[in-house]
């Protein structure tokens, strides 16, 4: 199970951290992706870390601005999001690849958490 929080309202330039809940599954197993979805638009690959070395990356939207990171010790995934535009407007989701590769497309995930809002607006 995944258990997002830690959206909210926040003004372009600002910064929000979202949390990730992990329960049920291995972090050093699985790879957690952060994905998000606009309204309108397909669900889309925001950053991920792999499983074995804790590897991470970016898409390009993102790059520079967000870093995902995580405490194995408490299970729990985190999304720094600084610089943020009214274009990172959306529903952030966490999610979990049993691979432990991570990636961009949702396909890539197998267990989803509820999704956080995130609302960039002055």
């Amino acid at each position: 199970q995944l258990v997002a929080s830690g959206g909210g309202v926040v003004q372009p330039g600002g910064s929000l951290r979202l949390s990730c809940e992990v329960s049920g599954l291995s972090l050093d197993r699985h790879a957690i992706g952060w994905l998000r979805q606009a309204p309108g638009q397909q669900r889309e690959g925001g950053g991920y870390i792999t499983s074995e070395d804790g590897d991470t990356d970016y898409a390009d939207s993102v790059k520079g601005r967000f870093s995902v990171s995580r405490d194995m010790a408490k299970k729990m995934v985190y999304l720094q999001m600084n610089s943020l535009k009214s274009g990172d407007t959306a529903v952030y989701y966490c999610a979990a690849d049993p691979r432990g590769l991570g990636g961009f497309r949702p396909d890539d995930y197998f267990t989803w958490g509820q999704g956080t809002q995130v609302t960039v607006s002055s």
